[in-house]
């Protein structure tokens, strides 16, 4: 890790949080009117504690750097929070591993070390790429044995032709808060015990932050992928209204 970016990093880290309480979509059933559910998901496996959320048919290979964070080891709960809109449908609002029971009391990006850093402002953030629609979490210990399978899985699209059944196979399962094509499942990568949690990603293709939550010791207790912030989209849509 650069020093002189780490240095960077502590003045600039107060500016980079989350100005939402993420947690109050896990706790809440209803905001801005809009209807919530959580549905859990499994277990994330995170050997290294070396945190990699990228969209798992695009950017999940072992080039991919984790975020410089040390997150506990170990195998953790992951809860996706649901929005539940008569106008988008049911999306998936947060997602969340749970590293520990305590309450977060501030969320910071999580960063992999090689950002700009300079001229950051609190409208910021950096983010992971969408371009599939998913996202998923998993440990740079795993990636390796996801680029082995990759490479010895002989078909023409991975998804089409062996993750699609799998999601449809989710839905069947558990059909609440899905597509009948399947918005989430939790893959046990071949010839492993390690376990990739995979999701829609809120609104879809895009940009979306990725945050440590720190408790009131400033112990990291959970991370927190925020695909949609509530009370924005809802601005948004009343300017399109105004709009038309």
């Amino acid at each position: 890790m650069n020093e002189n970016w780490l240095q960077k990093w502590e003045e600039v880290k107060d500016i980079l949080v989350c100005p939402t309480d993420l947690e109050t979509y896990f706790i809440s059933n209803e905001i801005l009117g809009q209807k919530m559910e959580t549905m859990k998901i499994g277990n994330v496996s995170l050997p290294s504690g070396k945190i990699v959320v990228r969209d798992p048919l695009v950017y999940l290979s072992s080039d991919e750097k984790p975020y410089f964070i040390q997150a506990p080891k170990g195998n953790f709960p992951v809860t996706v929070a649901v929005v539940k809109s008569e106008d988008w449908g049911d999306r998936y609002a947060v997602v969340k591993v749970e590293f520990t029971k305590e309450k977060p009391v501030v969320y910071r990006e999580a960063l992999i070390g090689i950002e700009d850093l300079k001229d950051v402002t609190e409208d910021d953030f950096f983010g992971f790429s969408v371009d599939a629609g998913l996202g998923c979490i998993t440990d740079a210990e795993v990636l390796p044995f996801v680029d082995q399978f990759v490479a010895e899985t002989e078909v023409d699209n991975v998804y089409d032709d062996y993750f699609a059944d799998i999601f449809a196979q989710s839905y069947r399962d558990f059909p609440d808060n899905q597509r009948d094509a399947g918005d989430w499942i939790n893959w046990t990568v071949p010839n492993t015990d390690y376990q990739i949690p995979m999701f829609a990603s809120g609104f879809g293709d895009g940009s979306y932050p990725v945050y440590f939550a720190y408790d009131a010791n400033n112990e990291i207790c959970g991370l927190y992928i925020q695909f949609i912030d509530i009370e924005l989209a809802l601005s948004e849509d009343g300017d399109d209204e105004d709009v038309e």
